[in-house]
C-alpha cells in the first residue's frame, strides 16, 4: 500500500509537496523488562491523519499540546503528521493506516472510514462541538499581482479563456468543497438569490432547469483548467511555484497563507460575492486508540483543539475559530462573506457525494468534457 507522506516536523511552503515518502510507524515500546515498561509510560505517539492545508497549523498545535500534556501528567507525547488530499487520506485510513486521530476536510470522509472500514463510531460527530468542527474556512481566489484578469468573483472565472487552478474533486476534499462552491453560486443565482425552491415541489421544473445551467457552468470552470492536482496544497504549488493558471480556486486559509508566503507583489486575494461554510470535522480512531491504549491522550488532544489556545492557533494559521473572543480578535482577517451550507444547498454530504462525486455524478459528466 502507498502511504501517504508523514514527517515530524514541516517545512514552509515554498518546500512543501515533495512527492509521498514511505512511512516508517514506529512499534509500541514492550517486553517484560521493567526499564522498558518505565519508559514507555512516559513517553507516548500519536498519528494524526489530516489532510493538505494543515501542516504548518498542526506543527505549531502539537508542540502547544505536547506542552500541555506534560505539564498536566508528566507524560512526553510525540504526534506524528501524515498530510494528502482528504479522501486519499480517508482511503488510507480505511485500508489500515493506524491514525489515532483524523482530521480531515469533510464529514463524507470520516463518515466513510466509519461505514466502510469499520473504524470508529456512528456517534463521531457528537462527541465534539460544533459537529467535531473545531474552526471553519471557506473557498476564496488568489489571483496575478494587479488582477490582469479582472477576476472579482465566480461568473470570471467563467470567462472564455480565464485558466483555473483546483485540485481533483476525486481525491481531495478542498477540491469537493471548491466544486460546490461554484455549483452553489450558480444555482442560488439561477433561483433567483435563495435556495428555498430546493424545498418546493411546485418548482421542481425551475429547479431542474437551474442544476442544470449550474452544471453547464461549472463545467466551464473544470474544462479551463490545465491540470487537477490531488491535494489542495498541490494545487497551490502548481499556481503559485509553476506559475500556472490565471486563478487559484482555494481554501481561505491556504490562499492566505500563501500571500504571507509570497507578499503582495506576487499574488492577491480575491473574495467572491458568495461561497461556502465549509466545517472540517476531526474524530478518533476507535479500533486504533483502543489497541494501542492511546484514547485518553488522543481524547485530549483534539479536545484541545477548542481550547482557547487551540482557537488562537487556529485563527493564526487562517482558519476561522469558532470561538467568539478568538474570532473577534483577528476580525481584521475575517471579513464577514456571504456563505450558503451543503445543508442549504446540497442536503447534505451523503447527497452531495452521490449527486456529484460518486461514479456518473455531475463531475464524471464534466469530466468528459475535460478529455
Amino acid at each position: 500500500m502507498t502511504t501517504p507522506n508523514m514527517t515530524p516536523s514541516l517545512s514552509p511552503l515554498r518546500a512543501l509537496l515533495l512527492a509521498a515518502a514511505s512511512v516508517l510507524l514506529l512499534a509500541g515500546c514492550g517486553g517484560s523488562d521493567s526499564a522498558a515498561s518505565a519508559g514507555a509510560a512516559k513517553r507516548v505517539e500519536l498519528l494524526n491523519v489530516s489532510y493538505d492545508p494543515t501542516r504548518e497549523f498542526y506543527r505549531e498545535f502539537n508542540a502547544s499540546f505536547a506542552r500541555y500534556w506534560q505539564e498536566k501528567t508528566g507524560q512526553e507525547v510525540a504526534v506524528k503528521q501524515s498530510h494528502g488530499g482528504s479522501g486519499q487520506q480517508a482511503r488510507a485510513v480505511i485500508d489500515g493506516l493506524d491514525a489515532d486521530v483524523v482530521t480531515l476536510a469533510l464529514a463524507y470522509d470520516i463518515d466513510s472510514i466509519q461505514k466502510i472500514g469499520k473504524r470508529l463510531g456512528a456517534d463521531w460527530q457528537t462527541r465534539l462541538p460544533n459537529n467535531s468542527s473545531p474552526y471553519t474556512s471557506t473557498i476564496v481566489f488568489l489571483v496575478r499581482k494587479g488582477n490582469p484578469k479582472g477576476i472579482h468573483d465566480w461568473a470570471d472565472v467563467a470567462r472564455p479563456g480565464i485558466e483555473g487552478v483546483a485540485p481533483n474533486p476525486k481525491t481531495g476534499g478542498g477540491a469537493r468543497w471548491i466544486y460546490l462552491a461554484a455549483w452553489g453560486y450558480a444555482l442560488q443565482r439561477e433561483l433567483g438569490g435563495s435556495f428555498d425552491k430546493l424545498q418546493d415541489p411546485a418548482a421542481a421544473a425551475e429547479v431542474a432547469r437551474a442544476q442544470q445551467v449550474a452544471e453547464q457552468f461549472v463545467g466551464q470552470i473544470y474544462r479551463q483548467m490545465p491540470v487537477l492536482d490531488s491535494g489542495a496544497r498541490g494545487s497551490t504549488n502548481t499556481f503559485v511555484q509553476r506559475g500556472i493558471g490565471d486563478v487559484l480556486l482555494a481554501w481561505e486559509n491556504e490562499a492566505m497563507l500563501a500571500l504571507k508566503e509570497m507578499g503582495p507583489d506576487s499574488v492577491e486575494l480575491v473574495r467572491p460575492s458568495m461561497s461556502i461554510l465549509a466545517e472540517p470535522p476531526v474524530a478518533i480512531v476507535d479500533t486504533v486508540v483502543d489497541r494501542k491504549g492511546t484514547r485518553q491522550v488522543a481524547e485530549a488532544y483534539l479536545q484541545h483543539l477548542f481550547t482557547p489556545e487551540g482557537q488562537q492557533i487556529a485563527a493564526k494559521y487562517f482558519y476561522r475559530p469558532r470561538d467568539a473572543a478568538a474570532l473577534e480578535q483577528y476580525k481584521a482577517q475575517f471579513p464577514d462573506m456571504q456563505m450558503f451550507t451543503i445543508d442549504a444547498a446540497f442536503g447534505g454530504w451523503q447527497k452531495a457525494q452521490a449527486d456529484h462525486f460518486a461514479d456518473d455524478g455531475s463531475f464524471d459528466r464534466i469530466s468528459l468534457g475535460r478529455r
